[in-house]
């Protein structure tokens, strides 16, 4: 059991180091205005989001799912906490979804927002990581 949590949140540590800092590189992609800069961009984003991210996403559930069926849902399948902690992953699961939604645009020169918009949503994992993390540890409710 020990094992999967600490495999769970290196994992998890993996997926939010992307989810932290894609936002990041698009921010400095809407600035940017040569080329060359907009197609380095386009090739850091990509193996971003497919090489770290998506795979750290994709294994932070695996061992997530492993740990609620193992025992965690025997224990704690009726606290308010777990229900919260699930709907908050799954809806960083729909902005790790909307990231590449906008690293297609990107890809396919058709961004529409500015780079002040990806300041703000730049900001947004960080609200889940500190619900997620007081959710699991303190164990509020």
């Amino acid at each position: 059991m020990l094992w999967l949590k600490a495999l769970h949140l290196i994992f998890m540590v993996t997926w939010f180091a992307g989810l932290f800092y894609l936002p990041r590189l698009f921010v400095y992609h809407a600035m940017s205005e040569d080329a060359i800069s907009q197609e380095r961009f386009k090739v850091m984003e990509r193996k971003l989001y497919f090489g770290i991210m998506t795979p750290g996403m994709i294994i932070t559930l695996i061992f997530g799912v492993w740990m609620l069926l193992d025992y965690a849902w025997a224990l704690y399948g009726s606290s308010g906490w777990l229900h919260a902690k699930l709907t908050l992953l799954l809806l960083l699961v729909v902005y790790h979804l909307f990231c590449g939604k906008w690293l297609l645009d990107f890809k396919h020169d058709r961004n529409r927002n500015s780079h002040v918009f990806f300041r703000w949503i730049n900001e947004i994992p960080v609200l889940f990581l500190f619900a997620i993390v007081i959710l699991a540890t303190v164990k509020p409710f």
